[in-house]
């Protein structure tokens, strides 16, 4: 079976996540979608200081967002601010350093935030994809951790692959959750969940969360949290009626961290990659566009449109017990690290 799943979606990729794909797709866009100003309204973004998050934040900025940068190191953090300021304009540009694969550092950003900030947008687009198995000074699984119940962007080593679209399992989870009552009061409150194509090659396997059994793969761990990042999407849709959920797959696009984490990926596929403002753009139109918020909340979008969470005859689904089994196991971790963080 995984050789059939494996198959069928590297087909579909060619088609459909290259750079062909993006511009047969973007022939049905109406170009009015994004052309709209969003002075007045407030975007976190994660991840977002170089790929399809500093695209994406460059493009909020440039319709007039106040913008909440949130990324790892403070060096490039402030480079792509300026970078940002200096293109569009727009010095309501925020930096927030944060370790996303931190779930108690986390805890403390989003609270802290709270009392200062108002956010009408959650874009989640930050993560790691680890190759051997690694566990954080907190016992979780790298992968785990960042790209389910955290969300992280940093190289540990020749261990790490970043992936443009990796981030966020763990950290994902507590960083929505924690931010949810602000996003409640929000008018036309919205959270986007960068996630990967990649996810259709697993069902949910709620018995190994944390990768400890039999060989590690990082490609299937990461594309396993990917699959955990659209059931939590879901379930959020389910939850809180006031917010509009989704979650997104930008397609293969030629970003920093895919060349230099995917050299042999990188340069059998160069010439047909997106550019980073291609990969963005659903992510651009999921934050921006009214058009965006008329399709119901929870699904799964790729080029501007919502597609299948499985492919044919691929026996990925799920029953919904399991989905909500998941999202209890996410629960009762970020509680854990909630009331051990310091000060809490």
């Amino acid at each position: 079976m995984s050789w059939y799943r494996n198959t069928v979606w590297f087909v579909k990729g060619l088609r459909e996540y290259t750079r062909c794909g993006y511009e047969s797709a973007s022939r049905h866009f109406n170009p009015d979608d994004v052309e709209v100003n969003v002075a007045g309204r407030s975007f976190l973004v994660t991840g977002a200081n170089s790929g399809i998050g500093k695209a994406t934040a460059k493009e909020i900025a440039r319709r007039g967002g106040t913008v909440h940068l949130v990324c790892r190191n403070e060096e490039r953090a402030a480079a792509a601010r300026g970078d940002i300021v200096a293109e569009t304009g727009n010095q309501n540009i925020f930096l927030h350093i944060l370790d996303i694969s931190n779930p108690k550092e986390i805890w403390k950003f989003a609270e802290k935030f709270q009392t200062e900030h108002e956010l009408h947008v959650l874009i989640n687009n930050a993560g790691c994809m680890v190759n051997n198995r690694e566990l954080t000074e907190d016992g979780l699984e790298k992968n785990f951790a960042t790209n389910t119940l955290g969300a992280h962007h940093r190289k540990l080593g020749s261990k790490l692959l970043l992936l443009h679209s990796v981030w966020k399992q763990m950290s994902t989870y507590i960083l929505t959750t924690a931010l949810l009552p602000l996003l409640e009061k929000a008018a036309d409150a919205r959270v986007i969940t960068v996630s990967s194509g990649g996810m259709l090659v697993q069902k949910l396997n709620l018995s190994d969360l944390q990768s400890a059994n039999g060989t590690f793969d990082g490609t299937m761990v990461y594309a396993q949290n990917k699959r955990q990042q659209v059931v939590l999407t879901e379930q959020w849709a389910k939850a809180h009626r006031n917010i509009h959920f989704s979650v997104m797959h930008p397609g293969w696009a030629d970003t920093p961290a895919v060349r230099s984490s995917m050299p042999d990926f990188y340069e059998k596929m160069r010439s047909s990659l997106r550019t980073e403002a291609q990969g963005a753009d659903t992510v651009l139109w999921l934050a921006v566009s009214s058009e965006a918020a008329k399709f119901p909340s929870g699904l799964f979008f790729q080029d501007r449109q919502p597609v299948s969470t499985h492919l044919p005859l691929a026996s990925t689904h799920s029953p919904p017990e399991d989905e909500e089994k998941l999202m209890e196991v996410l629960e009762e971790f970020s509680q854990k690290f909630r009331s051990t963080a310091p000060g809490s």
